[in-house]
């Protein structure tokens, strides 16, 4: 999602810049992350000009798939962000810049991309829980390097080497 900072500034000369668009983001499934699967998302909002600084106000809409912290089945989560960036267009960039999450900008074009990005990795949830009542038939109950064990099935098979010295514990129990 590029801007052109000439067409922002002639836009917002008398009223805000708003913007409507549908971004892919998809990137962020490649990432160690727990988002499986992301939709492009919905953004929409609006720009404003307030001296050298370019204030974004934005919504970030639509759907990520993650794991159920319970089962791992696929749980979608639906999300609606809101979210404001500060830019500026001034040469002069320091600390205080830095501190209040000022972003300088590079050129005559803006990405918001990245910041949107960053803005649905800060509210991917610590853990979500499908509410499935199949979702305990549809968990996998195995992995690679793991099992699934339950109570029921708690019972360890017993080594074939190790089953004949089996026989030597029966033989004491019915000596006694």
């Amino acid at each position: 999602m590029k801007f052109s900072v000439s067409q922002i500034k002639r836009s917002t000369y008398n009223e805000p810049f708003k913007f409507d668009e549908v971004v892919d983001v998809s990137e962020l499934e490649a990432m160690n992350n727990d988002i499986r699967k992301i939709e492009p998302v919905h953004v929409f909002g609006e720009c404003t000009l307030q001296g050298e600084q370019l204030i974004f106000t934005f919504t970030i809409k639509g759907t990520m798939i993650l794991p159920c912290a319970r089962t791992l089945v696929d749980v979608p989560y639906p999300f609606e962000i809101k979210a404001d960036e500060v830019f500026t267009l001034s040469d002069y960039y320091g600390e205080d810049e830095e501190e209040n999450e000022i972003h300088p900008i590079d050129g005559e074009m803006l990405d918001l991309t990245p910041y949107i990005k960053e803005n649905i990795l800060l509210e991917v949830p610590f853990r979500v829980f499908s509410n499935d009542a199949n979702a305990i038939e549809s968990a996998p109950m195995k992995g690679v390097g793991w099992d699934f064990i339950s109570k029921e099935n708690t019972e360890k098979p017993v080594d074939p080497r190790l089953k004949k010295l089996e026989s030597l514990l029966d033989d004491n129990k019915k000596e006694k």
